[in-house]
């Protein structure tokens, strides 16, 4: 239950910290979204970067009116993201998959994000060079999401397990239980 709450937290932290920051989406909700599909139950996955994102967007869009489309999109986006993540763990894909799998999140989060805000229809005309200007005027921001999240993934699935160790909880029982009978040898019949 802490990694779920932690990677929450990060991600509000990370969303709240941008404006001040004026790094315009350098907020690694991408990483977020493989590394808790990665090590979370896949039920339960999909709920990490929602939450994340709705707490976020209720302290930041607090009293003003967003575009319900693009919310919508880019809620269903990080969470369909974190289906990416079980990829990581097959042995084979480990080495070179994360960074494939960090542009992939960025990726499909520029494509699918700038989509919804052209069919919003709010900023850009339904016809075919609306959509293109709305894909131009987002392409500054777009390498700050591939940088965070590039870093967010090699942060999070670097010190992310050794976190995880280091803080999974200690049964009393179980601790005393192992010195009592010393080291187990697999091949003694039970």
């Amino acid at each position: 239950m802490l990694t779920p709450i932690t990677l929450v937290v990060l991600a509000v932290v990370c969303r709240l910290l941008t404006p001040w920051l004026h790094g315009w989406n350098f907020v690694p909700m991408g990483a977020l979204a493989l590394y808790a599909g990665s090590r979370l139950p896949r039920r339960w996955a999909w709920a990490v970067p929602v939450a994340a994102m709705a707490l976020s967007d209720f302290m930041l869009d607090y009293g003003t009116q967003r575009p319900e489309l693009t919310r919508w999109v880019i809620y269903a986006t990080f969470a369909a993201t974190t289906f990416l993540g079980p990829i990581s763990q097959r042995p084979r894909l480990r080495t070179w998959s994360l960074p494939l799998l960090s542009l992939s999140a960025s990726t499909l989060f520029f494509v699918t994000s700038n989509l919804a805000t052209w069919a919003e229809g709010l900023l850009y005309p339904l016809t075919l060079p609306g959509l293109a200007a709305c894909f131009v005027a987002a392409i500054p921001f777009y390498p700050n999401t591939v940088l965070a999240d590039l870093l967010g993934t090699a942060v999070l699935f670097g010190l992310g397990p050794w976190v995880e160790r280091a803080f999974r909880p200690i049964h009393p029982g179980a601790a005393a239980a192992s010195a009592e009978l010393g080291p187990v040898d697999p091949h003694q019949a039970a």
